[in-house]
């Protein structure tokens, strides 16, 4: 396993088209979303509160790893060697602090319409099988509890 620095320094010697491709967005990009992060950071932590085990860089390559490769959240916790919940409540932080700064939030239906260079949007609809509880007619038994105090 890497240590903090190790994962960021081995990632920034990889060669653009390889940042991408492993990390999932461009070097430049990732700069962009460290600097969103940290001024989000710093505004949760303005006053007081415990500062957190990983480092922003971390926390970003957290998140970005579990949409990218789509590893469970225990995989990643034992990785960065943090609990389940931090590793799911980190995730939730960076998806919702990179929403809020505008910069990496999704065009809703209304402005991909109006864009003036998109004449076609292709979306995806396929159906997936998806198990389902079987209905049945027989009725459910209901227990009552004899509650003693």
């Amino acid at each position: 396993m890497f240590g903090s620095l190790d994962r960021y320094e081995k990632a920034l010697e990889l060669s653009d088209v390889n940042f991408k491709q492993v990390i999932g967005v461009k070097k430049q990009t990732f700069e962009v979303m460290i600097e969103i992060l940290t001024l989000a950071y710093q505004a949760k932590h303005k006053r007081r509160g415990r500062h957190a085990k990983l480092s922003i860089q971390d926390m970003l390559f957290m998140a970005l790893k579990y949409w990218r490769q789509y590893v469970t959240q225990l995989e990643l916790s034992i990785e960065f060697q943090v609990g389940e919940a931090t590793t799911h409540d980190v995730i939730v932080w960076v998806e919702n602090s990179l929403a809020k700064s505008k910069k990496f939030s999704l065009l809703g239906r209304g402005a991909l319409l109006e864009h003036p260079e998109i004449e076609i949007a292709l979306v995806d609809v396929t159906k997936s099988p998806v198990e389902c509880p079987k209905k049945t007619n027989v009725p459910i038994a209901r227990v009552k509890r004899n509650v003693t105090h």
